[in-house]
């Protein structure tokens, strides 16, 4: 495994993939749902944290993303059947979002920008 040198946290990547910081926030907070390792707490205080993600992480997550996207039903029954929100107005508001092609990766050069 590669030495982790740099990652990006959480409303970034959200920022970067045009994606609902509220949806990756609930996909995260499940750890079973990135490759372990893939998701990190940056600790800035005493009850104070921010997460971030690796290169890998985000790899994944868009995977995740795109998979789930693949028809409006499959994303439907993506934020439903997994449960990732319990606030309805949230559900709703993610559900409203036009469907979105994702890349199937987006570039290392990218990230950086």
């Amino acid at each position: 495994m590669a030495t982790i040198t740099h990652v990006f946290t959480l409303s970034h990547v959200a920022e970067m993939l045009g994606e609902d910081l509220e949806l990756l926030e609930a996909i995260v907070s499940n750890s079973d749902n990135l490759t372990y390792g893939s998701i990190i707490s940056v600790i800035h205080g005493d009850d104070d944290s921010i997460t971030a993600l690796t290169d890998d992480g985000i790899d994944e997550l868009t995977q995740m993303l795109s998979a789930a996207r693949r028809s409006p039903e499959a994303w439907n029954d993506f934020l439903d059947d997994f449960d990732f929100l319990s606030d309805p107005d949230a559900i709703a508001r993610i559900k409203a979002k036009s469907l979105r092609q994702q890349s199937a990766a987006y570039g290392r050069d990218q990230r950086s920008a």
